[in-house]
């Protein structure tokens, strides 16, 4: 079962666990005192703060980043399989995995000999 609706609407910190990114809701809210967590790209301060269907989720899961939509919310914890049916994948592959830039490093001039030697005269 399912709370269809837009106007429906539940706790993140409940969401997390019945979603199985969390054990239990303190270690819901251990992730939100991390700031692990944004919901449509804004940290979310407070574990009482709302979930509706078709925000999305920013959770920062170890080394890990993972962008969900939210479908559908639950009604209860449930399986591995049925907290999946709940969200679906945002596409991450374009996602720096650690919130950076990936810039190249400059070539050093110490690590390239000169092309020709100086002469001291």
């Amino acid at each position: 079962m399912t709370a269809e609706g837009a106007g429906q609407s539940l706790r993140i910190d409940r969401l997390l666990v019945y979603l199985r990114f969390a054990r239990t809701r303190s270690a819901a809210q251990a992730l939100i005192d991390t700031h692990a967590l944004r919901r449509n790209r804004k940290h979310v301060l407070r574990g009482s703060e709302q979930a509706r269907i078709g925000d999305v989720l920013t959770l920062a899961l170890g080394t890990n980043v993972r962008v969900i939509e939210l479908t559908a919310l639950p009604d209860r914890r449930g399986s591995p399989a049925q907290a999946a049916s709940h969200y679906r994948e945002v596409d991450s592959d374009g996602l720096d995995r650690k919130g950076q830039m990936t810039i190249a490093a400059s070539p050093s001039l110490a690590d390239h000999p000169p092309d020709e030697p100086e002469d001291f005269l």
